[in-house]
């Protein structure tokens, strides 16, 4: 029996149809290359810092840029160690009131994370741990100094205030 042109041509289709689709890995791996090569120069140029809804950081006109360390955040109602609730209260209260009860708490969680870190090397003893704090722009100062003393006690003694880095052209007249 003879096939009919149409019949052949489906057959033709048929054929080819059935065969696996080819895959070019090739364009894929030059992506995939470039996009990791992107995203390991560009990982280490910009820090970021936890950040908070709760917060606003004051500004300052900065060079240096931030390192990993302990952050210790404070809220409008609390503080935060390393994103973990550690006291919640306000500050508003006379400190007799909160004083206590945060100088424990906050003694507490810096202590487990001391443990965890190990002993400190001999020539780090005199300039302690490193911590960062991330306080809003807004918090008195005599919570942000109990903290800090609160911190050196436990033997962070290398404290940092994170701020709202801005260039210096950016920054206001008077400002230094």
């Amino acid at each position: 029996m003879k096939m009919s042109f149409r019949a052949k041509r489906l057959d033709r289709q048929n054929q080819r149809l059935a065969q696996a689709g080819k895959l070019n890995l090739v364009a894929l791996m030059d992506i995939f290359t470039i996009l990791v090569f992107f995203l390991m120069v560009n990982q280490s140029e910009v820090k970021v810092l936890q950040s908070n809804k709760d917060i606003s950081l004051p500004r300052s006109v900065s060079e240096q840029l931030p390192s990993e360390k302990v952050m210790l955040t404070i809220t409008a109602n609390g503080v935060l160690v390393q994103g973990k609730p550690v006291w919640q209260g306000d500050w508003q209260q006379d400190s007799d009131v909160w004083l206590e009860d945060l100088t424990q708490a906050l003694t507490a969680e810096l202590t487990y994370l001391t443990e965890r870190a190990g002993p400190l090397a001999q020539e780090q003893q005199q300039q302690g741990r490193a911590l960062t704090i991330l306080g809003d722009a807004a918090t008195p100062y005599a919570v942000l100094r109990q903290l800090m003393a609160i911190c050196a006690a436990t033997e962070y003694r290398d404290l940092s205030l994170a701020v709202e880095a801005t260039t210096a052209a950016a920054a206001p007249e008077g400002a230094s």
